[in-house]
């Protein structure tokens, strides 16, 4: 039994080995054999470089795929899709945040429950910045109130799944990935274990909290029209108070009262005004999809690929 680990890699030029080390100890007497998907995604420090050289000196199979820029995470899952050719497929990072030893756990999973066709993992209970944490339970409970498509909370790229899922996500080539939402939109029978969150083994996050905010952002319009609709809705809710306010208005300014709106006028517009743009960037936002997408431009560019197989 064959076991693809999708591995993608940005400036990761002191973690590449560590995690081999590791993987290599954790699977050793697992009675799997191991398949290293390495995605070089545009590193600019010598992530390629020590890539090659772990390739160079270990005999495990190893394919490598190097970008020609950073294209992203999601491109650079998708590459690793592309070429990972295991009977198990388990996408995980190269920090070591995530251990090889809940990736041995999946795998046991699916050996033992052949209905399971995937097993994610979602993190316990982890130190984070109030804000941070509070907009994650947001933006879950956001997207399952708006997405037809249920998501699960917390729920990580890290995860192993069987050949079949594999394929159902390679049918779908939109430009603008969101891993967490083709995951559940593609269905099968999921399960889902949760992992300690380790530190990381050398560098830092390039995740930071305005990137988490995009990439947000760019869930919520992959799976849901339903904010298209707002503006709509927002129409109607604004033209029936409008039109009650200035009934009020010129009833008070015939009893002749003394009743000046035009500061409540101004404010309304101002408000109103707000409204209507923020309704024209969520249409931008989708039509802005749209441009990309009918462009066709490849999710990724290969710079180099490195293929060897275990001796």
């Amino acid at each position: 039994m064959k076991i693809s680990l999708i591995v993608p890699c940005y400036n990761e030029e002191n973690n590449i080995e560590p995690f081999y080390n590791e993987s290599e100890k954790v699977f050793c007497k697992s009675g799997y054999e191991l398949e290293y998907v390495f995605v070089n995604d545009g590193s600019c420090d010598l992530t390629a470089k020590n890539l090659k050289k772990l390739c160079n000196e270990n005999n495990s199979n190893f394919r490598i795929i190097s970008f020609a820029r950073n294209f992203g995470k999601e491109a650079a899952i998708y590459a690793g899709l592309s070429y990972a050719s295991g009977d198990y497929i388990c996408i995980i990072d190269a920090d070591l945040q995530q251990r090889p030893e809940y990736a041995l756990q999946m795998a046991n999973i699916l050996d033992k429950e052949p209905d399971i066709d995937c097993v994610g993992a979602y993190p316990e209970k982890r130190k984070e910045f109030f804000v941070k944490a509070l907009f994650k339970n947001v933006f879950y409970k956001l997207i399952n109130l708006v997405s037809e498509t249920p998501f699960k909370h917390g729920v990580s790229d890290f995860r192993m799944f069987r050949t079949n899922v594999k394929d159902a996500i390679l049918q779908m080539k939109e430009y603008h990935r969101f891993s967490k939402g083709i995951f559940a939109w593609v269905g099968f029978e999921n399960k889902y274990i949760p992992y300690k969150v380790m530190e990381r083994k050398s560098g830092k996050t390039k995740w930071s909290f305005i990137k988490l905010c995009k990439y947000a952002i760019n869930g919520i319009t992959d799976y849901s029209a339903k904010p298209l609709y707002l503006s709509s809705v927002l129409g109607g809710l604004f033209a029936t108070g409008g039109f009650a306010y200035y009934i009020v208005a010129l009833v008070i300014f015939l009893m002749k009262k003394g009743y000046s709106p035009n500061a409540l006028i101004c404010a309304t517009v101002f408000f109103v005004g707000g409204v209507v743009l923020g309704c024209i960037g969520i249409t931008g936002a989708y039509l802005v999809k749209m441009y990309f997408q009918v462009k066709q431009r490849p999710i990724y560019i290969t710079k180099e690929i490195i293929e060897k197989e275990k001796e």
